[in-house]
């Protein structure tokens, strides 16, 4: 099992107001933990760790890029545990 860490933030209304984080744990086999957020109405970032096959993580990470959320991983590489 692979787990990233990753910051994801909304620049806008319509971006703050997804549930892109229901989403990514309903359409893809990773676990999906909240670790920090700072959410309101008009902008948002989260902090959050993804766990679950390397291949899935890479797959929820590339779907949350055509999201147009601003995706910055923490880590260079994928740690597995």
């Amino acid at each position: 099992m692979a787990k990233v860490h990753m910051k994801l933030s909304a620049a806008t209304k319509d971006q703050a107001s997804s549930p892109w984080l229901w989403r990514l744990a309903r359409e893809f086999d990773v676990e999906v933990n909240l670790l920090k957020a700072n959410v309101d109405e008009d902008f948002g970032w989260v902090f959050i760790s993804l766990s679950g096959p390397l291949d899935e993580i890479q797959r929820a990470t590339a779907w949350l890029q055509t999201t147009g959320l601003n995706v910055d991983p923490v880590e260079r590489s994928v740690s597995e545990e």
